[in-house]
């Protein structure tokens, strides 16, 4: 398992994009102002920020509506194969949601909480 990046969850990703881009000056990697997700290097290191509502969205009904607007952030990890860490760990750590592919992202993912109910995603490339 490898920690890829952190991703930032945000209510106004375009003016949070245009902050990253111009005002930091990190390198955008992946996405643009209009496609609500976006990746972000800065001296090696990668920084993902992502619409809230659409993270809320994939996640589904998997908690109430009001604790899913409170997730500011989440861990990203890329693991070689979603399934197989899923059932390694589900005796382990709670999972909010089963291994589901986002076509549109082109992975396949899974998502639980820590101790302290900070989000964390697996993940693995399907394309």
């Amino acid at each position: 398992m490898k920690l890829t990046h952190v991703r930032l969850l945000v209510d106004d990703y375009q003016t949070c994009f245009y902050f990253y881009r111009d005002t930091l000056g990190f390198e955008v990697t992946w996405g643009d102002e209009h496609s609500n997700y976006a990746d972000f290097t800065f001296e090696g290191v990668t920084l993902g920020v992502f619409e809230r509502k659409q993270m809320v969205e994939a996640l589904g009904d998997v908690y109430g509506k009001s604790e899913a607007r409170e997730d500011r952030a989440a861990l990203v990890f890329k693991v070689n194969d979603v399934e197989e860490t899923y059932q390694a760990w589900k005796d382990r750590v709670t999972f909010i949601t089963e291994p589901v592919e986002q076509k549109d992202w082109g992975i396949k993912v899974a998502h639980f909480r820590d101790p302290d109910s900070n989000l964390l995603e697996i993940y693995e490339s399907i394309m």
